[in-house]
């Protein structure tokens, strides 16, 4: 495996790295409006990247620390650019105030739609305005692994492929299907039409405790989680079948968003 050692933060081979802190969005379209010879998108951390990897996505270059040769994922193409630099050069190029193994940029793939993504689908998870990406991430890592068979997103949420997203997922937004619907209520049109009962889960106290609901399991199923703070739309609320909370005691209102999606999934699973 070559690897081409960079010193020049202005070397032309590095454009596709710049700003990676706060230019992810720019990743959704190709020059002139997004800068970009193709749609990519960044993972940081080998195990990340061995799973982008794995998961049959096209590499389109590498940067890492010189020091940490030895973090390139495996399985690598030889034709895939691989550049080390030194790492107060790489946090240069980058923005990211931490450097962690390596960076790598993938191709998007393309998007998937609703109707895809539930066909055989019984458990579904659908969020409403997550625009905290690491939220947006450990909720998709959580609906993988408790058994949810894919997640809908709202317009308002963010995308799942934004570098901190695909970070706090471990890597989970590289293969749980996800689809992006219409805004809540309209959105919901694709579970109605495939017979699904929807839940939506509210801290209010009048709302049924969600362990009282037992779907059997080929029953289809979805569950709408809103943002932290002012969670789910009136509207959203309104079109659900039923409304769900989790019970708490001691004082606490409710649950961060990510811990609230851990328990409901692992009740409807």
């Amino acid at each position: 495996m070559r690897m081409d050692r960079i010193s020049d933060p202005a070397d032309p081979r590095l454009g596709d790295f710049l700003g990676l802190r706060d230019g992810d969005r720019r990743y959704l379209r190709p020059p002139p409006a997004g800068g970009r010879r193709v749609p990519v998108f960044a993972v940081e951390g080998r195990l990340v990247a061995e799973r982008a990897l794995a998961a049959g996505l096209r590499p389109v270059g590498f940067l890492l620390d010189e020091r940490r040769r030895d973090d390139l994922p495996a399985g690598l193409a030889d034709d895939v650019p691989v550049y080390v630099a030194a790492e107060s050069l790489v946090r240069q190029i980058t923005g990211l105030g931490v450097v962690r193994e390596v960076i790598g940029l993938f191709a998007r793939p393309p998007a998937r739609e609703a109707d895809a993504v539930l066909e055989g689908a019984r458990r579904v998870v659908v969020l409403e305005g997550i625009a905290n990406p690491v939220n947006l991430g450990v909720l998709v890592r959580t609906a993988a692994a408790l058994g949810m068979d894919a997640t809908l997103l709202d317009p308002g949420s963010t995308d799942p492929l934004y570098r901190r997203a695909v970070r706090g997922s471990m890597g989970a937004v590289l293969t749980h299907p996800i689809a992006r619907v219409e805004a809540l209520p309209e959105g919901l049109a694709p579970l109605r039409q495939r017979g699904f009962r929807i839940l939506a889960l509210t801290p209010a106290p009048d709302a049924v405790p969600i362990g009282e609901i037992r779907p059997a399991p080929d029953e289809p199923v979805a569950l709408m989680l809103g943002a932290e703070g002012p969670g789910l739309t009136a509207a959203a609320i309104a079109a659900a079948d039923a409304r769900v909370m989790i019970p708490m005691s001691s004082g606490v209102d409710s649950l961060n968003v990510a811990a609230a999606a851990a328990v409901a999934c692992h009740v409807l699973r």
